[in-house]
């Protein structure tokens, strides 16, 4: 009892002393302390340690695997079943077309027609080649109810060296061309006069040329051509030309420009003009830059440009100056299917006796020739694919121009020229404002069958003139190639050309009657041929010309040949 006095006498002591420090403690003041932080806390994480999925049994009973044992029962099944061997499907192989590099063509037909032509191409190496070309079209003609003889034949020579480099390729060639004509459509009224005084309504063109091109890979000039030509007919006219052209890509700051460069000299002379005996000359040089530079988004692709020419004319001693526009684009509405074009250009155009008499043989060599001065040339249209195989493309087109060249029939002066009888055509020049509308349908079906059609509109305005001289309002075409087998092809092409207009005008000094306008019939010229593949090498064929059969003029004047029948050979070669 003693022992636990002692031990409750010490607990009363101690809470005495705890309670008298506790009420002393609420007397104190407590003072603010400040906290310096010396250093930013920075949090760690630990590594964490995944527990795994399969914890490890030390079962050995669980551990151990058990044996399986089995037995198969196996007994004999009756099968009557017999699998046939499998066999690979065979495949033709289609046989390869040999390609050959020449051939040469020989045909005959009526009006005692010769056609010929001979293409030679051989490679000297690797990169280098050379090849010809020779070719002869004659016929004695015997068109009906003509005075004078419609006989005439074409000649051309020609030969080429090409060498392909790594960095760039260039060719060179040069050829010869002879080509006879008859001035043979005299009016009829005047046929007794021009037999009267025995005209010789035969005449010649001659040429020669000689040309060459390059074109670069990888570098800022792309490519570069000359032309020389000379021409000249048997009436003592000749005319030199010298072409110089370069596209070149100029860059500036990071873009670049496509910048072609021209330039045009054209001299020559007639020994006569055709109303009075003092030679008549034509003598210019033309220089041109276009630059251009192209915008390409999504489906728009857009060229903005323009053309600066000048034109120094010796005879006149004439300086000028031209801008015209050079903007294009197209926009792919739906893919393929629906492209939209457009585009609004211009041009100096150098006309040439060259030119012209390639038109129209029948012109007199009393040619006034000048430049024209195409100033605007706008066309807006749509193309695109039809299907797979078909495609189209339409389009509306103003074009206006100055001093446009004209073919109109010369007037009669019965001098003692051949050429004086109504007989020849001369050039005039006007103003003239062209609106046009396009379409086209083109069809390749296979390979095996081609198809394309294509008609055209022409409304003019000219100025000066009574009318827009032998230019037709309206023009077809259709074309088809069919290779019927392996052996037989066969295509035919048809023309249609509407009314055209010209000038009848009679001054002889005796009798005056006014120019009056004549009217020359719309025509439609129908040509078929038809050919058997003998072999890889050898080749007969047959074709048809004019099968309606009409002896339309062309010119006024100037009948066709009608229905014409010429049948050969072609054979293909190497060497």
């Amino acid at each position: 009892m003693r022992k636990h006095k002692k031990y409750i006498l010490l607990a009363i002591v101690t809470l005495s002393v705890t309670t008298v420090f506790s009420q002393i403690r609420k007397n104190d003041t407590i003072n603010t302390g400040v906290v310096d932080i010396v250093k930013p806390y920075k949090p760690t994480i630990s590594d964490a340690f995944k527990v795994k999925e399969v914890p490890p049994l030390v079962d050995e009973e669980t551990a151990t695997k058990k044996e399986l044992k089995y037995n198969i029962l196996s007994f004999p099944v009756a099968s009557t079943f017999t699998p046939a061997k499998g066999k690979a499907a065979v495949v033709e192989k289609a046989k390869p077309i040999e390609l050959f590099d020449n051939y040469a063509t020989l045909a005959v037909g009526t009006y005692t027609t010769i056609l010929g032509e001979v293409y030679l191409n051989h490679a000297l190496s690797r990169t280098e080649s050379v090849g010809g070309y020779l070719s002869h079209h004659s016929s004695q003609g015997g068109i009906e109810g003509l005075a004078f003889d419609d006989n005439f034949s074409s000649t051309k020579l020609n030969a080429k060296y090409s060498n392909e480099l790594r960095d760039f390729a260039w060719q060179v060639e040069g050829g010869f061309q002879h080509d006879m004509f008859n001035w043979y459509g005299v009016p009829e009224s005047q046929i007794t006069v021009a037999q009267a005084n025995s005209i010789d309504v035969d005449h010649t063109f001659y040429s020669a040329h000689l040309a060459g091109d390059i074109t670069f890979e990888n570098s800022y000039i792309n490519s570069a051509s000359l032309l020389l030509r000379h021409f000249g007919d048997d009436q003592d006219s000749e005319e030199n030309r010298f072409i110089a052209k370069a596209k070149v890509d100029v860059p500036i700051n990071s873009e670049e420009i496509s910048t072609e460069v021209k330039l045009d000299y054209i001299g020559g002379t007639f020994y006569r003009a055709y109303s009075v005996n003092t030679p008549l000359e034509h003598r210019n040089i033309h220089l041109a830059v276009s630059p251009t530079y192209q915008l390409k988004q999504d489906d728009l692709t857009v060229n903005v440009g323009a053309s600066v020419s000048y034109l120094r004319n010796f005879e006149t001693k004439d300086n000028n100056f031209y801008v015209y526009p050079n903007v294009t684009a197209t926009y792919r509405l739906v893919s393929d299917v629906l492209i939209a074009y457009g585009g609004i250009t211009g041009e100096l155009i150098q006309n040439s006796y060259y030119d012209f008499a390639s038109e129209n043989p029948f012109v007199s060599p009393t040619l006034f020739v000048t430049p024209t001065d195409q100033q605007y040339n706008g066309y807006l249209g749509l193309k695109g694919k039809i299907t797979r195989n078909s495609s189209y493309n339409i389009s509306a087109s103003y074009v206006a121009e100055n001093n446009k060249a004209l073919i109109r029939n010369n007037e009669i002066s019965l001098t003692t020229q051949n050429y004086a009888y109504g007989n020849s055509f001369g050039t005039v020049y006007d103003d003239v404002e062209t609106f046009g509308i396009a379409g086209e349908i083109a069809i390749d079906v296979a390979r095996n069958f081609k198809m394309s059609v294509k008609a055209e509109y022409f409304k003019y305005s000219t100025d000066n003139e009574a009318e827009a001289w032998n230019l037709p309002e309206l023009k077809g075409s259709l074309f088809l190639d069919y290779q019927v087998t392996e052996q037989i092809f066969a295509g035919a092409n048809l023309f249609y050309v509407g009314e055209r207009k010209d000038q009848f005008f009679l001054n002889d000094g005796f009798i005056f009657i006014m120019p009056s306008t004549v009217v020359l019939e719309s025509y439609f010229d129908a040509n078929a041929h038809v050919g058997y593949h003998i072999n890889d090498k050898f080749s007969v064929f047959a074709k048809a010309n004019n099968i309606t059969n009409e002896g339309y003029q062309k010119w006024q004047n100037f009948p066709v040949q009608s229905f014409q029948v010429l049948a050969g050979a072609t054979y293909k070669f190497d060497f």
